[in-house]
């Protein structure tokens, strides 16, 4: 998705009427065009032959194998977010389960913290 958006991008680019004006800006754009659609040729070919070795999930992991080690901020961001998504959906069937309670005064200071 992001490189069919580039590649929108540039062809956008390539029809402003900056282009018309500026030989050089149109150089530029041109040559910019020229890599994104090369770059989106070059991630369909790989998305098919990942498709083809295996499903969409072998493809993401296998992104997060190669990039897990380049980016370890990223890589514990994630690890973070999965533990609080956690924590949440346990307190949130707490929360559930005291919603379902009768209303006393234990309860709903309970169910208030």
């Amino acid at each position: 998705a992001m490189s069919k958006s580039a590649v929108k991008i540039s062809s956008d680019l390539l029809s402003s009427p900056l282009c018309e004006q500026e030989p050089s800006f149109l150089e530029m754009v041109t040559a910019f065009d020229t890599a994104m659609k090369r770059m989106d040729s070059f991630n369909q070919e790989k998305v098919k032959e990942k498709m083809g070795n295996g499903s969409a999930g072998s493809v993401r992991e296998s992104w997060n194998e190669r990039f897990s080690s380049v980016f370890p901020s990223l890589n514990m961001a994630v690890k973070r977010r999965e533990q609080t998504l956690q924590d949440y959906k346990r307190l949130q069937s707490k929360v559930e389960k005291y919603e379902e309670k009768e209303r006393t005064g234990p309860v709903l200071a309970k169910l208030h913290q």
